[in-house]
């Protein structure tokens, strides 16, 4: 049994490793494979194939429970704004175990969820940072 908490909605889902539908999108297991499971809003403009970072997520708890980033993942991670160490792109972090996950502000479609506009939060574009203005 494996539980994977989405924030900032506390959302918690419970289910046996391995068991659920794969959903055609991201790895089979991964994050992203769970939270479309679970009727979980989180955005996947690739389809899950590691081609964005729109499925970027931010890990709290449970970093060891989740899949080794891989080469590719590390790469498109690069480009997503608001990068943290415990960043990992959900289509591609399959799940082991327990985990918390944080799905950042600005990553959040309010269209879909909230009935508003998108919301950027404090996004800071890749390759730009507070005080280093173009």
């Amino acid at each position: 049994m494996a539980k994977v908490t989405f924030l900032p909605a506390n959302v918690l889902v419970e289910f046996e490793l391995g068991q659920l539908p794969y959903r055609h999108h991201g790895k089979p297991g991964s994050l992203l494979d769970v939270a479309l499971n679970f009727g979980i809003p989180l955005e996947h403009a690739c389809g899950g194939n590691c081609a964005c970072t729109t499925c970027h997520v931010i890990v709290r708890q449970g970093e060891d429970n989740l899949s080794e980033i891989e080469e590719d993942e590390a790469d498109r991670l690069d480009l997503a704004a608001g990068l943290t160490l415990h960043s990992r792109l959900a289509c591609q972090s399959v799940v082991r175990g327990d985990v918390v996950v944080e799905i950042p502000s600005w990553n959040r479609n309010w269209v879909r969820e909230a009935g508003g506009s998108i919301n950027l939060g404090e996004a800071v574009p890749a390759g730009r940072r507070p005080g280093n203005e173009f």
